[in-house]
């Protein structure tokens, strides 16, 4: 088992920051990439941005490239999302999960991941 504790959200104002962190325990040997997921009322969970701890590779769903940037410091078993300009369309729980390696999704595949923070509200507004 793997316990994912999500924290660092809040309300912002539009082109505001925010920066989520992530913090992992237990099992944690098993884990092999975090990925933020996000998901807005009326609308399904979308992948946001991932890392891997090892090698520390990192990809973003478009919408929110260039904006957000995801890095990992593996001594806390902690990872962060740092989220810049913020658009109200960026309002949503986000999610932090956890995958172990697999030969049958990508890492922006939430099918993928086998652990699940409780989730942590950011609301930005206009």
């Amino acid at each position: 088992q793997v316990q994912l504790v999500e924290s660092g959200g809040g309300l912002v104002q539009a082109g505001g920051s925010l920066r989520l962190s992530c913090t992992a325990s237990g099992r944690t040997f098993s884990s092999y990439a975090m990925g933020w997921f996000r998901q807005a009322p009326g609308k399904e969970r979308e992948f946001v941005a991932t890392i891997r701890w090892s090698a520390g590779n990192t990809y973003y769903a478009d919408s929110v490239k260039g904006r957000f940037t995801i890095s990992r410091d593996n001594a806390r078993n902690t990872v962060y999302l740092q989220m810049n300009s913020l658009k109200p369309e960026d309002t949503a729980v986000y999610y932090c999960a956890t995958r172990a390696p697999s030969p049958y999704y990508r890492d922006y595949d939430m099918r993928g991941y086998n652990y699940w923070g409780q989730g942590t509200q950011v609301t930005v507004s206009s």
